[in-house]
């Protein structure tokens, strides 16, 4: 429990931090794996030979064949604005818990349609619209909850669980993809099937291990349900219905949704969407939400993960394997960047200048790819043989843009990625968290379909380099 030490628990009593609250966090909070897993995995599905003999990708011209790789990539981003929007009438209606179950099928079926497409491009691109749905929910449902549930004191730290699950997703996804490009055949379909069942494997355990996890009592409390909420705090905090504590946190939740409750302009759905772009401090929180998800897609950091491959092959990893692998790395890299900055960094130097010191980062070495990629061009980098073909002071610049690379993942854990989960969840009043968060995300998504779908043909019209050089402009 070293982990929780710190000034901030201060105040928090022990008994609050048990094994109920930490199984319930673990639980929505690794829902951020599913964006992880599929950005992690599709990009590299797509150089597997296995696949590529299945699926007739390379046939036509190059764009021809990028708009092709493009529509099966972005298929869960598209999905997942719907996703958003779905999370929203799911989350106030059936619950936090229920919803969790609800997007944990609908992120099974989707890919248990896709490992059975067996050559049908068709029915991967309907099995990855599907599951986008599912996936699109967690980004709400997950940080939604944690939210709620989180003592006020470590509310930032849990909620971050969740941003530093998506890299647990992408490193996972990066050494499935290499694992089985070097154990597997190039000639049989399970070398890219096995890394894609890890969807089915983590929503089957997300769905079994709901079952075990209290609604929020926040949002019992919502709906009216007030013994419940009690019952479900106490099992979540471990203290008796009559503790201090207990009195004050019921007390303070049932204060905020009646004042919010009398400055409302009505229940209905119009009434909360008109509450949230005509009040001020509202309009405030949501441009912040989605400026935050606007910078924060399009400078780089998603497409880097995506189409990381691609990306290493331009800095001169040349083989499939060494490809593959500089990628492993770089899931390393942002997993463990993600964990420090949530549970150390963050909360110790605040969020503001975290977020400032993570986009300095990003943007320097980003910068640096961008200068490295205007001297040294990806097409230097290999013979006709597919031999490396610099040597010197440019092969040795060309290793510290990779490293850059990963620098910039670091970054991106400390800015971006941290603040658009933390700040989405908390700022929203309660009777509008839900809505807030879903639109936001819905934007989100939006901007990570069109990044996704754009990238290949960006890096076509304006090469490696022109892309780097937009990416260090955002």
């Amino acid at each position: 429990m070293r982990l929780f030490k710190s000034r901030a628990m201060a105040s928090t009593s022990k008994e609050a931090l048990n094994f109920r609250l930490l199984y319930s966090v673990g639980v929505f909070g690794i829902l951020g794996a599913a964006r992880g897993i599929d950005e992690g995995l599709v990009g590299g599905m797509l150089t597997l030979k296995s696949f590529k003999s299945e699926f007739p990708l390379e046939v036509g011209s190059e764009e021809e064949v990028a708009n092709r790789e493009s529509n099966i990539t972005s298929m869960v981003q598209l999905g997942s604005i719907g996703g958003a929007l779905l999370a929203f009438l799911l989350c106030d209606r059936i619950g936090r818990v229920r919803s969790l179950q609800a997007l944990s099928l609908l992120w099974a079926i989707g890919f248990v349609i896709v490992v059975t497409s067996f050559g049908n491009i068709g029915q991967i691109l309907a099995g990855r619209l599907i599951a986008g749905l599912g996936i699109g929910m967690t980004t709400v449902v997950g940080p939604t909850y944690l939210a709620e549930v989180a003592p006020k004191t470590v509310r930032g730290m849990l909620t971050n669980f969740f941003a530093g699950a998506v890299y647990l997703g992408v490193m996972v996804a990066y050494f499935a993809n290499w694992g089985c490009s070097e154990n597997i055949s190039d000639y049989s379909r399970s070398q890219w099937v096995i890394p894609q069942s890890i969807h089915i494997m983590f929503a089957g355990v997300i769905f079994l291990a709901s079952w075990g996890i209290p609604e929020s009592p926040r949002f019992l409390i919502m709906k009216g349900k007030h013994e419940k909420a009690l019952k479900n705090l106490c099992t979540l905090r471990k203290l008796p219905a009559d503790h201090p504590s207990i009195t004050s946190e019921i007390l303070d939740v049932r204060d905020q949704l009646e004042r919010e409750q009398e400055s409302t302009r009505g229940p209905s759905f119009l009434g909360k969407c008109k509450e949230l772009v005509t009040i001020p401090a509202n309009r405030y929180r949501f441009m912040l939400g989605v400026m935050s998800q606007l910078l924060g897609q399009w400078s780089g950091a998603s497409a880097i993960t995506i189409y990381a491959n691609s990306f290493f092959a331009a800095l001169g990893k040349t083989g499939q394997s060494e490809k593959l692998f500089a990628t492993c790395i770089l899931g390393v890299v942002k997993f463990c960047s993600a964990y420090i900055c949530a549970f150390f960094l963050i909360d110790f130097i605040g969020r503001r200048r975290s977020l400032y010191i993570g986009l300095t980062l990003q943007t320097l070495s980003i910068c640096y790819v961008a200068i490295y990629l205007a001297q040294v061009p990806a097409s230097a980098h290999a013979d006709e043989n597919g031999a490396a073909s610099i040597t010197g002071a440019a092969k040795r610049a060309g290793i510290g843009a990779i490293a850059a690379l990963y620098i910039s993942g670091f970054g991106w854990a400390m800015g971006w990625n941290s603040f658009q989960y933390l700040v989405n969840a908390e700022i929203y009043p309660l009777r509008l968290r839900a809505l807030g968060s879903s639109v936001v995300m819905c934007i989100h998504f939006a901007n990570q379909f069109g990044n996704t779908k754009a990238v290949p043909s960006m890096l076509i019209a304006m090469t490696n380099y022109g892309f780097f050089v937009f990416c260090t402009a955002v």
